[in-house]
């Protein structure tokens, strides 16, 4: 029907917004969002799940020098990956990379689970870690496509939620394998998790689709990219421990870095579609929000890797009740990322929430360093507490401000990279804690009486701490058992405060982000607002 002239012609029976960006039903919404959540919380939940089986892990496998590297790895594979799935979304449709990530995570999986010596088990799980870190960017840019700015809040808030139970149901479910099962399980639970995420997400996503041309995929700044991130981290791991600061090995893996960064740089200035798109770093809130978050990154990151060791080698807790533990830094994380989610969707107002955390992260740091033999449960409840409300407050309103502040044709890429760096922090963090606390306890152990030595060497071996774990220690005599519980209970909780000086950095750059109007239709962003609104691809449906 031609319309009368003056008049608008009447909408279409299905508005376009259903599959470019518009507002979805909410029933619709809701659906996506629980299979997010579910691949999401397999993600987060490998970022922690091994930490109380760590000790167990490392006195089989006989490895405590490695000990940070059954972390580290998981962490820099999927540090690397993020800002790959990031721009893979935004090029190619985020279902398909979605699901991708799932099929590489659970394969990685499985290969942990059969692994029979730590340089297994370390690879097999820089595999799985690359799974990881898709199923992490993807899930956020997907709710970035369909929620607007406004009512992100709430839904970001949730998924911070994710991130605090995992990073408590993680090591409980970790030690509950370990004493009844296996600490193999940890691996293979991801399985059947894995199944029900395939199905729910091929399911329920209705995504648009990038189409036209086949974009130029920016493969010299992928590899330039990772082999930067892989020698950043070995300096940082290797460096004071397996070699000198000064030897060649050290040094040439740190001229390796450099000039990977340098020609990185180099690259994605040519680049077509580079993977980490230069323009970006002209964004204030960009820059900030990521190096707020590397500073947040090593604080979290760090403190629930190595607080389990503390729980069962200095207050004699099972891998199970060291987890139980663990649970009043999740009740800080789920109350603070939930509350301040809401009220960041009811008023529009975030700016505070990044300042009020980082300081909460510092006064729960402190208190953590306090931590030893003879303090109760209470005061080291009270301390991850703390953390927990601080970290909760800052870490998915990150996500929130630079997903508000970037043009839409580069969400998933902004998002993606706005992560790499927060992983980055955690990387350097768990290697730099770790290097930290194997270097102080060595040195405790130097000074225990020739007895307590002699003990640790009947129940470990000619490894001596390198194979120690809870169950050994248990059965040492009564002296010598409290000597070796002493000298890590003076070896582990001051490295906490090593985090504050860096937590600080991040709280004062938190005064300069500019707080922008959320936008209050999906699709649009205070970045598009500000010029930059060039269109995305059109979609096609998928």
């Amino acid at each position: 029907m031609t319309p009368i002239r003056g008049q608008q012609p009447p909408p279409d029976p299905e508005p376009a917004q259903e599959t470019e960006g518009g507002p979805l039903p909410r029933r619709k919404v809701l659906w996506v969002f629980a299979g997010v959540m579910l691949t999401m919380l397999l993600g987060a939940l490998d970022q922690t799940i091994v930490s109380t089986a760590l000790p167990t892990i490392v006195g089989e496998l006989n490895g405590l020098e490695h000990l940070s590297w059954v972390v580290t790895a998981y962490m820099l594979a999927a540090t690397v990956g993020m800002p790959i799935y990031g721009k893979a979304g935004d090029l190619f449709g985020r279902k398909v990379v979605f699901q991708f990530a799932i099929v590489v995570f659970l394969l990685g999986s499985v290969l942990c689970g059969i692994a029979q010596d730590m340089t297994q088990l370390i690879l097999f799980r820089a595999l799985q870690g690359i799974g990881g870190g898709g199923l992490i960017i993807s899930a956020q840019a997907i709710i970035a496509d369909v929620v607007s700015a406004r009512e992100r809040g709430r839904y970001m808030g949730l998924i911070g939620g994710v991130f605090g139970l995992a990073s408590v149901a993680g090591p409980l479910l970790g030690g509950v394998f370990t004493d009844h099962l296996s600490w193999r399980w940890i691996f293979y639970i991801n399985l059947p998790l894995g199944a029900a995420a395939l199905l729910v997400t091929s399911m329920v996503l209705q995504l648009p689709r990038p189409s036209g041309p086949r974009p130029k995929l920016d493969y010299p700044g992928t590899l330039l990219l990772a082999a930067a991130s892989v020698c950043l981290v070995l300096v940082i791991s290797w460096g004071g421990t397996e070699y000198d600061w000064s030897s060649s090995v050290i040094i040439g893996l740190g001229a390796g870095a450099a000039a990977a960064t340098a020609l990185f740089v180099l690259a994605e200035r040519y680049a077509a579609e580079p993977v980490i798109p230069l323009r970006l770093f002209a964004d204030r809130e960009f820059v900030l929000t990521s190096l707020v978050g590397i500073t947040v990154g090593i604080a979290m990151f760090s403190t629930v890797s190595y607080l389990p060791t503390f729980l069962q080698m200095v207050n004699g807790a099972s891998a199970t009740e060291s987890g139980l533990r663990m649970i009043p830094m999740v009740v800080g994380m789920l109350t603070a990322t939930i509350t301040t989610g809401r009220i960041i969707s009811r008023s529009g107002r975030y700016k505070i929430w990044p300042i009020a955390g980082t300081a909460v992260i510092m006064v729960g740091l402190t208190l953590l360093s306090q931590m030893g033999a003879e303090t109760s449960y209470l005061y080291n409840a009270t301390a991850m507490l703390v953390l927990g409300l601080g970290v909760g407050m800052v870490m998915q309103n990150l996500v929130l401000i630079v997903q508000n502040s970037a043009p839409r044709r580069y969400l998933g890429t902004a998002t993606s990279a706005t992560n790499y760096f927060r992983q980055i922090g955690a990387s350097f963090g768990i290697a730099v804690f770790g290097s930290l606390f194997v270097s102080r306890l060595n040195d405790e152990v130097a000074g225990l009486p020739a007895g307590a030595g002699a003990q640790l060497q009947v129940q470990s071996g000619e490894a001596g701490l390198s194979s120690l774990t809870p169950q050994m220690l248990e059965r040492m005599p009564d002296q010598a058992r409290q000597l070796i519980v002493n000298a890590f209970a003076e070896a582990l909780p001051p490295i906490f405060v090593y985090g504050v000086p860096i937590v600080l950095v991040g709280f004062v750059l938190t005064f300069f982000i500019r707080e922008k109007p959320l936008a209050t239709t999906v699709g649009a962003s205070a970045g598009d607002a500000e010029g930059d609104s060039k269109p995305a691809p059109a979609p096609a449906g998928e």
